[in-house]
């Protein structure tokens, strides 16, 4: 059954390589790839690589332990931009296409960002600046320097004025601002666009590089709205424009090829932080803003997870070269899609064979079309699509890992729940499955609420599954995927019937499954997903084991510690800690933590500030101090990205204490 394959190991995390961001030479004879994995030193490095449709062959154009991002053509095609971590800082690199040397083009202090070429000589890009100021001095900072003004910012004191004042991406936030920069090649000349304090980030440039779209909050309590307004600054005219003039959260704006509209995604919080995206276009000239997308009840972007996506992609929208329909990845039913939606609103689908569409490309002179793809048994090709729905392979980056090691392929199951809802679900068997045995059963569960599980690739499943269990995973209500009334039945019942969602799920496929072993199940899962670990142990005596990660115990502190807790808790609860602390404390987990009989693993980052480790730790000190059978793993330096993009020995680490865990108790 396992055709002579080996199991799969942790430390396939490291071999195996992930592709990103594909880009169409503009001559459409070749297109250029990112790959990602890491090396020997256990940090990751990239490599862009090109590939000839004229040969079929594919040369490496660069080599290193260098991280590179976002690269792309000049628009005669005579140049590679790239942004890479080589010099120490990510700055801007190009290479000739005809053959040669990397030339370090920027040299920014803080590096630089979303690079937009507009002619063979102009590049926009996003970088920051101290207060907001105008950069004097376009200097890159030495290594030296660098170690110095971070050795003299650990001895100066932090004044917090804000509550947004931190993020889990950034850290703690300081006194920079994202503006938005063009820099001549020839003239080796910078311009500073914007300036203030405010963040501005950098949407698309005019095909004649003189109109820039940008998004930015620019509200006067800009400190607690979570308003994102869409703006079209016109550098001749030295004129700003605000394109969006409702209340939302817009972004992924692109210009029209004739310059004279705009598409972007955008929702206007109508169900807070479960609100789906819709497609609108803008007419520039009557600031007219219509949704092509009213019908289409599909989140429109990527809310697939998984945790081997590295690299940028691109996901939508893209304009049609006539500016007649626009093409946009959406979110359903546990796979991604490729959407054609025209200016009436009439909606296709050009590509959708149920597995996860990540990024895609086209090129304007040819007519064709790169799509990324991985599936529950391979993380990631690059494919031509030929015409709908027929698609033709192009790498094979894959091929040598997946003729060594053994992938389980997923069985769907669908899970009616008590009050007749579908549930969707997959189930992995163990490797070298024998029908007469029984296995151990995991439970996992995702974060979001709001994402996503489906047929995408996931290392930590797969590795279960290798390791001897039977893995469930599905996507409870709260989930994208399934419309909007689905995505935002989970608001203000966490604990509630999401709970009764995955334990019918476990009943179901225990009652159906008889190689389940019912007397040893375990559960585990991160972010909301450990919240609902920590939910399920303290509600149950079901399950043998449990792993939470990067979870919430309790309500009314992470309203006060979490960099979103301020907002979120009222989003998803419907009150926050000013409002109702005891409805809080009923919906955090700390509260039944003296109910909890089932062994808990406690894994959390150092450095998570979107669940920060006062959550971990309080649960592991309550339960301790109960007498429960209890472990709490701290990982230093890690974020709440920890398990899909965080240090890549740490990342082992995790995946080891989830295995030794599972394997003392199930």
């Amino acid at each position: 059954m396992t055709e002579n394959k080996r199991a799969l190991q942790d430390t396939d995390l490291c071999d195996i390589q992930v592709v990103s961001d594909p880009q169409f030479a503009p001559n459409g004879t070749a297109f250029s790839y990112i790959s990602s994995r890491v090396n020997d030193d256990k940090e990751y490095e990239s490599r862009i690589h090109v590939h000839s449709f004229d040969t079929g062959e594919t040369v490496d154009w660069t080599s290193g332990n260098e991280r590179i991002y976002h690269q792309r053509y000049s628009p005669g095609g005579q140049y590679l931009s790239f942004i890479s971590n080589r010099s120490g800082t990510n700055q801007l690199w190009q290479m000739p296409v005809s053959g040669g040397e990397a030339q370090q083009l920027t040299t920014v202090p803080k590096g630089v960002s979303n690079p937009i070429w507009t002619d063979e000589n102009t590049i926009f890009f996003q970088s920051s600046t101290e207060d907001g100021k105008v950069i004097q001095t376009f200097e890159e900072l030495s290594k030296e320097e660098r170690e110095q003004q971070k050795k003299d910012k650990q001895k100066e004191a932090v004044v917090i004025t804000t509550l947004k004042h931190k993020s889990d991406a950034r850290g703690m936030h300081d006194n920079t601002y994202a503006h938005i920069f063009s820099y001549n090649i020839t003239t080796n000349v910078y311009k500073q666009h914007t300036s203030g304090q405010v963040n501005y980030h950098l949407q698309d440039v005019s095909s004649d590089g003189q109109k820039v779209l940008y998004t930015a909050n620019k509200e006067d309590d800009v400190d607690t709205s979570q308003k994102i307004d869409l703006y079209m600054l016109d550098m001749n005219e030295k004129q700003t424009t605000k394109l969006s003039q409702e209340q939302g959260a817009f972004g992924s704006a692109r210009f029209s090829p004739d310059d004279t509209k705009v598409a972007c995604l955008g929702h206007d919080y109508s169900f807070d932080g479960a609100t789906l995206n819709e497609l609108y276009v803008i007419d520039i000239a009557t600031k007219n803003k219509t949704s092509l997308t009213d019908a289409l009840d599909v989140q429109l972007g990527d809310a697939l997870i998984g945790d081997m996506r590295l690299g940028v992609n691109e996901t939508g929208p893209y304009w049609e070269n006539d500016g007649t329909s626009i093409y946009v990845i959406g979110t359903d039913k546990g796979s991604t899609q490729l959407y054609k939606i025209d200016l009436s609103g009439e909606i296709s689908i050009i590509y959708d064979q149920n597995n996860h569409v990540f990024s895609f490309a086209h090129a304007r002179e040819t007519n064709q079309w790169i799509i990324g793809v991985s599936t529950p048994t391979n993380p990631g090709e690059f494919y031509l699509l030929e015409e709908m729905q027929k698609t033709s392979q192009i790498t094979h980056i894959q091929e040598e890992f997946l003729n060594e090691v053994y992938v389980s392929e997923p069985e769907e199951v669908s899970i009616t729940a008590k009050d007749g809802w579908e549930i969707q679900g997959w189930l992995l068997r163990p490797y070298d499955f024998d029908a007469t045995k029984k296995y151990p059963f995991i439970l996992e569960i995702h974060g979001g609420p709001h994402a996503m599980y489906g047929n995408t690739f996931f290392h930590e499943m797969q590795l279960l599954a290798a390791e001897g269990y039977v893995v469930l995973y599905t996507n409870p209500r709260g989930s994208h995927g399934y419309g909007q009334i689905f995505v935002d039945a989970v608001r203000s019942d966490y604990g509630g019937s999401d709970y009764t969602d995955l334990m019918t799920a476990v009943d179901t496929v225990v009652d159906t499954y008889d190689f389940i072993d019912q007397d040893r199940l375990g559960v585990t899962g991160g972010s909301y997903g450990g919240f609902m670990t920590n939910w399920i142990v303290g509600h149950t005596d079901r399950f043998k084991a449990a792993v939470t990660q990067r979870s919430i115990s309790n309500w009314i502190s992470f309203y006060g510690v979490s960099d979103i807790g301020f907002f979120f808790t009222k989003w998803e609860l419907g009150f926050d800690f000013l409002e109702n602390p005891q409805a809080l404390w009923d919906f955090s987990p700390l509260k039944y933590a003296k109910d909890v009989t089932t062994p808990l693993l406690i894994l959390h980052g150092e450095q998570d500030l979107r669940c920060p480790i006062e959550q971990g730790e309080q649960l592991f000190t309550t339960l301790k101090h109960a007498g429960k059978e209890t472990e709490f793993v701290r990982f230093p330096h890690a974020t709440h990205e920890l398990s899909r993009s965080g240090d890549p020995t740490l990342r082992l680490e995790r995946l080891r204490h989830i295995v030794r865990w599972f394997k003392k108790y199930v």
